[in-house]
């Protein structure tokens, strides 16, 4: 049973979502992008971590440095917002909390964002704060990648672009709630559609849309549902069992262990879309990025 905590967020995005629904505007690009900042208040404070700005192979990013962290390690992470919002600064507290969770640097990267910077200016972006780590002295084996949603997908793209470009993979990546599939195929979709109250069918395809601009919605590094996996790194998926979205984790997992590789996949029942972002304030939210933590650290051999 989720926890009252949990019921609690679910009733107010569905208050949100029908107050939504009550109007004929329609929130312009500007007003989702200053909206998504409300994001970051949904986590509590993680206390100890020091944020400095960068630059990661031409992008402006964020270093979160935990008091006593490891500075050797880093999670490289990708922030959510269907590609056309978000931003380091609305994931702040949760990318706090992971780099605390695993004990190492996190390192959030301000990817350019679609409509204005459509497919693959993401993963290109993605792609070069990888080789800047490696640039900077970061082996391979002790660098992570994680996203959540939108940057979630971004993770297993950029797994694939690594591979593509042949540069080494990372120790390990954790995809939270991904977004891997730009034609919305899953079965989840119709299944799950009663009981999510943030992701339908017909925005997922309107976003993604304004993400391709002229690319191909099957393009493995767009929609990494299609990715050939082989030689790819561990991967540890975290999902809500109410997501509309839940399809294209079970799909990628699925798919990632026919090509040989070493799988983890936590279903969280009854969870919304990235629920850890309520890390501090939702028992499940603070067990799942616990969970990210003893996963990384053995990864990332801390």
């Amino acid at each position: 049973m989720a926890s009252p905590e949990a019921e609690a967020a679910k009733a107010m995005m569905t208050l949100m979502r029908e107050a939504m629904a009550g109007t004929d505007h329609v929130p312009t690009l500007e007003e989702q992008r200053a909206g998504m900042a409300m994001m970051a208040q949904s986590a509590a404070e993680p206390g100890g971590v020091t944020v400095t700005e960068t630059y990661a192979g031409g992008c402006r990013a964020y270093w979160h440095d935990p008091a006593g962290a490891a500075m050797d390690r880093a999670v490289l992470y990708l922030h959510g917002g269907g590609y056309v919002i978000g931003s380091p600064k609305s994931h702040e507290r949760l990318v706090g909390h992971i780099a605390k969770a695993t004990g190492c640097r996190a390192l959030s990267v301000d990817y350019r964002l679609a409509p204005e910077h459509p497919h693959p200016a993401a993963v290109q972006d993605a792609t070069a704060a990888y080789r800047w780590l490696l640039a900077q002295g970061f082996k391979p084996e002790h660098i992570a990648i994680s996203g959540d949603s939108a940057g979630g997908g971004l993770t297993l793209a950029t797994l694939l672009s690594l591979k593509e470009n042949g540069l080494p993979q990372p120790a390990a990546a954790v995809p939270l709630s991904p977004w891997a599939d730009m034609e919305a195929n899953g079965e989840t979709f119709e299944t799950n559609a009663a009981v999510d109250v943030m992701i339908q069918r017909d925005a997922t395809r309107d976003t993604a849309a304004k993400f391709l601009g002229e690319a191909d919605p099957r393009d493995p590094l767009a929609s990494p549902v299609n990715g050939d996996y082989r030689g790819i790194a561990p991967i540890y998926i975290q999902v809500g069992g109410d997501e509309t979205l839940l399809s294209d984790s079970t799909r990628v997992a699925a798919r990632a262990e026919k090509a040989g590789v070493e799988v983890k996949l936590d279903v969280f029942p009854e969870m919304q879309h990235v629920f850890q972002a309520s890390v501090g304030n939702m028992p499940e939210a603070t067990d799942a990025v616990n969970r990210i933590g003893s996963y990384l650290r053995v990864k990332l051999g801390l």
